[in-house]
């Protein structure tokens, strides 16, 4: 091996190892280590990466992400040195188990891609799901999959561009996002650059580039705030304050969802404070009091309070958010955090942590990776994992105060279905902050959510277009499955129902299409094409309604407006729209509603006729 490759390597495992003396690992544990880069050093020692650099080096750079940046013990160290043996050497998962016990063997092969005559989805997607499958196991074998990849981002260089789109579009999709669900922030940010990098090259240099001048101009007055920070804050509290600056990735985002160029972008930038956590008190306590201190001396922006301690985000994230005012009279975000909390961000799930609700989150992971891979005929597998997962989320609440996380973007049809099943397939209208909304309202973090029900309201076909969450979106698939299906399309200038005087014509491509028999459509078709015409029996249906309009021309009276819509949902029909206009006491009103068949359209404008006043009743086609 050269030389320099051989400095590299040592140096590198030095200061692993260095470290692990440090966190006082035992010496039976480092030795084990120690056996198991050895063994990975012998099983690619003929191995070259595409830099024409021993294959050697990947695994001890995922074995140094492991140990030093997760924070992750012993097998899952040996682990990630072993994590490409058994795919591109000759060793075999039982000489892993023989040498490490059955733990390492575990973590090995679940990394470790399987190969197949026949992929239940694609190729990809199955490595995915066997990337997730593991979860209901044990989650570091993600953790180990997750540096994997953050390794191969960060050498993606050597890679041909077609290589790198594939490589960055894998990780945009399925990696990062995964690293933000499981509360790992820094991996998450990181991995989301560097696919950026490779994918928009020359934005993201034009993006950097910006950013430092803007850095370089601001330099002054963000230190001179900070001291202002740290003067209010000296008597009473001792923390360490910091500037976080958002990533070139997060700037983009920002810019494409606000439609606006790199200046006009706020938030580019947060101030972290952060105090060590005081026996006497509790983290909540500590951070309102250094809350109270700084809105003594700055004036804050109302609304800006975001409590993520009370509240924390569905992955584990805590702190306390607020802005204050600058000296430039500009907003300057602050996040008031324990040392504790600080860490937690970092190592998200990796952390030793017994929050409840980074415990259930991993429960219902779980256990919607179980349903989705039991049903993968009724959705597809990815969607039905991102959908629940791979957004952000925001905390809504019921009336009484219980809180429901939902994704971010998530609908009161969402909160609906996350409620009962029954509750989503029976809504009918929401009450969000006492206000009366739409069930296809978008919620927002910490709205009151309550839906109102009818026994009788079904699903409307395009709730699917309205639903974030697995649960909404497979409920909602099965239920439209059931459902009865037209085997034929209706004509779009005459609009038959059942019990009309109908014709049908059946196209080469054997798709049938209903007219009525007086309709121009149908003659001008019978004439050209007669050969295509078909029998067909349109019978009624109830589980099918269909849109008619009626136009009423009648003379002005008291109630008349009243008793025109008591003698249309008498029958139990659903109006959709009225529109009326009265002209020297002439009323002339259009009504639009649904009916089963013809037969029940006439009986309704008979029963109408008979009304008072009313002079004319006329179906009229809709547009």
């Amino acid at each position: 091996m050269d030389e320099k490759y051989t400095a590299q390597i040592n140096e590198s495992l030095g200061i692993m190892f260095r470290h692990m003396e440090q966190k006082r690992f035992p010496a039976e544990d480092i030795a084990r280590i120690r056996d198991a880069y050895q063994m990975a050093a012998e099983a690619h020692k003929l191995q070259r990466r595409k830099t024409g650099e021993p294959y050697i080096i990947h695994p001890i750079a995922v074995a140094r992400i492991v140990a030093e940046e997760l924070e992750l013990g012993t097998n899952p160290i040996i682990a990630a040195f072993l994590h490409d043996v058994v795919e591109d050497t000759d060793y075999t998962i039982d000489d892993i188990r023989e040498r490490f016990g059955q733990d390492v063997a575990f973590l090995v092969d679940v990394v470790t891609k399987k190969k197949k005559d026949r992929y239940d989805h694609s190729k990809q997607v199955d490595n995915y799901q066997q990337i997730l499958s593991s979860v209901q196991f044990d989650i570091r074998a993600i953790l180990i999959k997750l540096a994997d990849r953050l390794h191969n981002m960060r050498t993606l260089d050597s890679m041909r561009p077609d290589k790198q789109m594939k490589i960055a579009g894998e990780t945009d999709y399925f990696y990062a996002p995964l690293a933000n669900r499981l509360g790992m922030y820094h991996v998450k940010t990181e991995l989301e650059n560097l696919s950026f990098r490779y994918r928009c090259p020359r934005e993201y240099a034009s993006l950097v580039s910006q950013f430092e001048e803007e850095k370089r101009e601001n330099q002054a007055y963000l230190d001179a705030f900070i001291e202002k920070l740290k003067k209010a804050l000296e008597d009473h509290i001792q923390v360490r304050i910091e500037v976080r600056y958002r990533k070139p990735y997060s700037i983009w985002r920002k810019m494409q969802s606000k439609g606006c160029d790199f200046h006009h972008v706020d938030g580019k930038h947060y101030i972290r404070i952060i105090y060590d956590i005081d026996s006497r008190y509790n983290e909540k306590d500590m951070s309102l009091h250094v809350y109270s201190i700084l809105s003594d001396h700055f004036k804050e922006r109302p609304g800006s309070l975001a409590n993520y301690i009370n509240a924390p985000k569905e992955n584990g994230y805590q702190s306390f958010h607020v802005k204050l005012l600058n000296d430039q009279g500009a907003w300057e975000e602050i996040h008031i955090s324990s040392e504790r909390m600080v860490r937690n961000s970092r190592l998200g799930c990796a952390a030793e942590r017994t929050e409840d609700n980074v415990k259930s989150w991993l429960e219902k992971f779980q256990a919607v990776l179980k349903d989705v891979a039991n049903h993968n005929q009724e959705i597809d597998y990815m969607d039905g994992v991102t959908s629940s997962f791979y957004n952000d989320d925001v905390m809504v609440f019921t009336p009484k105060g219980k809180g429901v996380i939902l994704p971010k973007g998530a609908t009161a049809l969402d909160f609906a279905f996350e409620i009962h099943s029954a509750v989503g397939e029976h809504a009918v209208y929401a009450r969000i902050n006492g206000k009366l909304m739409s069930v296809k309202a978008v919620l927002q973090r910490g709205d009151c959510v309550e839906i109102g029900t009818h026994p009788k309201a079904t699903p409307d076909p395009d709730w699917l277009n309205y639903v974030l969450t697995y649960k909404a979106k497979r409920y909602l698939r099965s239920y439209f499955a059931n459902c009865p299906t037209l085997k034929y399309q209706r004509c779009c200038d005459c609009h038959p129902l059942p019990g009309d005087e109908i014709i049908g014509f059946k196209a080469e491509n054997g798709a049938l299409t209903l007219h009525k028999r007086n309709c121009l459509t149908a003659i001008r078709l019978a004439s050209q094409e007669g050969d295509s015409i078909v029998d067909v029996n349109f019978e009624e249906c109830d589980a099918f309604l269909y849109p008619v309009r009626i136009r009423i021309k009648s003379v002005d009276r008291y109630h008349l407006l009243i008793d025109l819509v008591n003698c249309i949902t008498e029958r139990q029909l659903s109006i959709s729209k009225l529109v009326t206009e009265t002209i020297d006491r002439i009323v002339e009103t259009t009504i639009d509603f649904e009916v089963h068949s013809a037969n029940e359209l006439q009986t309704a404008m008979d029963s109408i006729a008979r009304i008072e006043g009313v002079d004319e009743v006329d179906r009229i086609e809709t547009k």
